[in-house]
């Protein structure tokens, strides 16, 4: 009777421990299943991302060259570091980084600070209302660069423009840089606005409540309470709109075909760009421009990240 109680238990410790063994495959094939929905996001950053940089950064070290008069197949000649030199040599690539450079130094507040306005006047109305305003300013965002510059050409144009009666010339030399800041101020303010007003809506209800019964104004609440926690969402805007703003080609791009001698062919770094790659071919010198203007915009993050954290240090 013992030898059968001692077998019994022998079998049901036996069969916990198959059991605790089969449950954690179990959890491990839930974890698995799980990750499946991220696949696509990998797999697209891999080839799309990570891909090309590996192989950009092949590229920038050879040199396609055509021997004799130029005729027969170009030969791929290793060259090391000269295109990086060269890139970084290149004044006119310099001239057009400082181009867009005063052009973020002015535009970036500038649509940060309008976004910030409208942000704060939407999380004062109405939830009903905001939703309303929320929609109608994140159209220009969900609107396609190029079609959104094409309407705008049609509306600064002399013929069709409503505006022809201010008898301002929008495609002149002094007015290009306000009319390419005012398309991408209606473009991005609808997107930093969203993001702003989603921040401001992790402030506790209680905080605010206990404002106003203290006796604060509204706008003391704003400066007081909601813009300190705007500022996380006030940088991740910021640092898009710099690296949106320093690759600036769309805007420039088509007025070239409208103010040709105001805008040349490398008025900006993306332009200079796209220039060397599909127009001279020069595929590995355009590879060591664009390194370089990463290496420009990571610079440019970094700064950003680093001023950050000294404000929310302070």
């Amino acid at each position: 009777m013992s030898g059968n109680t001692e077998e019994d238990s022998t079998s049901a410790g036996t069969q916990t421990v198959v059991r605790e063994n089969k449950h954690v495959p179990w959890r491990i094939l839930q974890a698995f299943t799980g990750s499946t929905f991220t696949w696509p996001f990998v797999a697209g950053f891999l080839f799309f991302v990570i891909a090309p940089i590996v192989i950009s950064f092949r590229v920038v070290l050879y040199n396609k060259q055509k021997s004799g008069l130029g005729l027969g197949e170009a030969k791929e000649t290793f060259v090391g570091l000269a295109n990086i030199v060269k890139a970084v040599q290149d004044a006119t690539f310099w001239t057009g980084l400082g181009r867009v450079a005063l052009y973020a130094v002015i535009m970036v507040p500038l649509t940060q600070f309008l976004s910030m306005v409208m942000a704060l006047l939407i999380d004062s109305v109405k939830a009903k209302t905001a939703g309303k305003f929320r929609i109608l300013l994140l159209l220009p965002y969900m609107t396609p660069g190029i079609v959104s510059t094409i309407v705008w050409i049609y509306l600064y144009s002399p013929s069709t423009s409503p505006f022809k009666w201010t008898g301002i010339n929008f495609f002149d030399s002094s007015m290009v840089w306000f009319s390419m800041g005012q398309m991408a101020v209606w473009a991005g303010l609808g997107f930093n606005m969203l993001i702003m007003y989603g921040s401001l809506q992790s402030i506790p209800h209680e905080i605010i409540e206990a404002a106003r019964i203290d006796g604060a104004s509204e706008l003391r609440i704003a400066f007081s309470i909601k813009v300190p926690f705007m500022v996380s969402s006030v940088t991740f805007t910021t640092l898009f709109g710099i690296i949106g703003t320093l690759q600036l080609f769309n805007e420039p791009y088509f007025f070239r075909s409208i103010s040709p001698q105001t805008i040349t062919k490398d008025f900006t770094p993306a332009m200079q760009i796209y220039n060397e790659a599909f127009m001279v071919g020069n595929i590995n010198y355009a590879t060591a421009l664009s390194l370089l203007l990463a290496l420009v915009l990571c610079v440019a993050s970094i700064i950003l990240y680093i001023a950050q954290g000294k404000v929310n240090r302070a």
